[in-house]
């Protein structure tokens, strides 16, 4: 197939790429940005005036549900859901059912994507057997199994010395490490954030000092093993602070930040509003604001949806009884465009978050639409507004704190493969 996209607004970030260009896919691939190819004809063309052609989103946390969990999500429904978003690549998180410690389910997961002919997936394998924080997965098999990191997702390792262990065994191989900063115990039985918000309601507080504290260990760990760490889902201004300046100090650690975090507070959970029900919690407003400026600054690495489908019978309960998380593949092109109107930052910045860092995060060859490389596109329409409803949702899940809300940014095209994969 070849494929002729024209007139378009072209933003590489990875490349400095931003102006006016045509875009010339075959086989698979881009083959020319600018002028045509000699002798290329197109099989279609796609008009792209007065839309931004980028490349495909990279989502760094996207929960599909699969295996174990169908009954919220099917593979294929969120897999639909990534490409309606222009997320062309994904990692998943291991707390699948059972958890991603094996080969041969990772394999499995890799197969049943590919079937699908949609987005890339990018498993991230268990740290720990079973998730359970106290024997080391074998990670080597893993890898070759196709993992890109090791993390232990919500789940907690109480276990430093385990902990030091992995990640002496993770710098010896070059493995990336995947921690999601909470210490267990200052977060025991916690539902929200520990401020005035918890207070009025009677939740049970998830104070900072547990972000903290983790990632003061964890620090200190990554220092003495001289592994790579990225820190999952940061949520607190100090928390920032201190990622800011273990990276002055030159040690190789990198965070991310939720969709749902840059734009929401606890004052958000309302009168206990169960899609307002997250892990890491809703923080204070200086928090969220703290977030928001380090991705203009470049201390937060990347945005990622943190998508978690979540089905309707396990959302409609008491807020500390509902389960945690909400959805954000179709989400996170909508709300990091949001976030950049707001914050007056500059369309390639704000699209850098969201492709070319991830996918160097995730040592994929992703993010960049440059000559050469595989055709992940996204072709959206910056000015479009359209409403947040269920039915406007291809996931399953339609848990998310934003619905009926007024989006602005759609997805017009979505290529995965030089495949036209969605239209929208």
């Amino acid at each position: 197939m070849k494929i002729h996209i024209k007139g378009g607004r072209v933003i590489d970030p990875a490349n400095g790429t931003d102006g006016h260009h045509d875009v010339w896919i075959a086989a698979g691939k881009i083959v020319a940005v600018g002028a045509a190819p000699a002798g290329f004809t197109a099989n279609r063309t796609v008009d792209a005036t007065g839309l931004v052609v980028c490349p495909g989103l990279v989502d760094l946390a996207a929960r599909l549900r699969e295996p174990g969990f169908e009954y919220m999500a099917t593979l294929e429904s969120e897999m639909g859901a990534a490409v309606a978003g222009g997320v062309t690549s994904l990692a998943c998180p291991p707390d699948t059912d059972p958890p991603l410690d094996e080969p041969g389910l990772v394999e499995m997961l890799k197969f049943s994507a590919q079937s699908l002919n949609q987005a890339h997936v990018h498993p991230v394998g268990a740290l720990t057997v079973g998730l359970q924080g106290t024997q080391l997965t074998e990670m080597g098999e893993l890898t070759d199994a196709g993992c890109v990191a090791f993390s232990q997702a919500d789940a907690p390792v109480t276990d430093t010395q385990l902990l030091m262990h992995a990640l002496e065994y993770a710098a010896t191989f070059g493995f990336p490490v995947w921690l999601r900063p909470q210490e267990a115990w200052l977060a025991k039985n916690g539902i929200a954030h520990d401020g005035q918000v918890a207070t009025r309601l009677g939740l049970a507080p998830i104070p900072v000092i547990a972000e903290t504290t983790a990632i003061a260990t964890i620090l200190l760990l990554a220092r003495a093993s001289g592994a790579r760490v990225h820190l999952c889902r940061i949520s607190s201004a100090e928390g920032l602070a201190m990622v800011r300046d273990a990276k002055a100090q030159g040690l190789a650690v990198t965070c991310d930040v939720s969709a749902h975090h840059v734009h929401l507070c606890e004052i958000d959970i309302g009168y206990f509003d169960p899609n307002c029900r997250l892990i890491p919690p809703l923080r204070s407003q200086r928090d969220r604001d703290a977030l928001r400026q380090g991705l203009a600054d470049g201390t937060v690495d990347a945005i990622c949806s943190d998508h978690t489908p979540v089905d309707d019978d396990a959302k409609e309960l008491p807020f500390g009884e509902a389960e945690p998380g909400a959805t954000g593949l179709e989400l996170l092109l909508p709300l990091t465009l949001k976030w950049a109107r707001e914050e007056n930052i500059a369309l390639p910045q704000a699209l850098d978050r969201v492709t070319a860092r991830p996918a160097r995060l995730l040592g994929i060859e992703a993010g960049t639409i440059a000559p050469g490389r595989v055709a992940d596109v996204c072709v959206f329409d910056p000015a479009r507004h359209w409403r947040l409803d269920r039915q406007a949702l291809k996931s399953l899940g339609k848990n998310t704190p934003f619905l009926g809300y007024e989006m602005q940014g759609k997805v017009r095209y979505t290529f995965v493969n030089g495949q036209l994969v969605y239209e929208g």
